[in-house]
């Protein structure tokens, strides 16, 4: 699971033109996970407590999805921080 922590908890409503252009290399950066079908659910969340952004991503190489979290343009401009995670166990609604 990949958590995207931003700098405010507003920071999905308040970016600026400069993040925007950030956040579409994300965007980009994380495709191949999402058009290979390994990124199940990819997207920005809000809460009470603000917002964040979430990835679930079907992987048996965590090595390799924190090599891919660190090279995020997010992560490497300073933007916002890129969490790694795990889910422990999960069900999928059938397709």
């Amino acid at each position: 699971m990949l958590r995207l922590l931003g700098p405010r908890p507003d920071f999905a409503q308040t970016l600026t033109v400069e993040v925007r252009e950030v956040m579409g290399r994300h965007a980009a950066h994380c495709r191949p996970y999402i058009d290979s079908g390994q990124m199940v659910v990819f997207g920005p969340v809000l809460d009470d407590s603000g917002s964040y952004g979430l990835g679930v991503v079907e992987t048996d190489d965590e090595e390799a999805l924190r090599a891919f979290a660190a090279a995020d343009p997010v992560v490497t401009t300073g933007t916002a921080q890129l969490l790694v995670g795990t889910m422990l166990a999960g069900i999928v609604r059938p397709r």
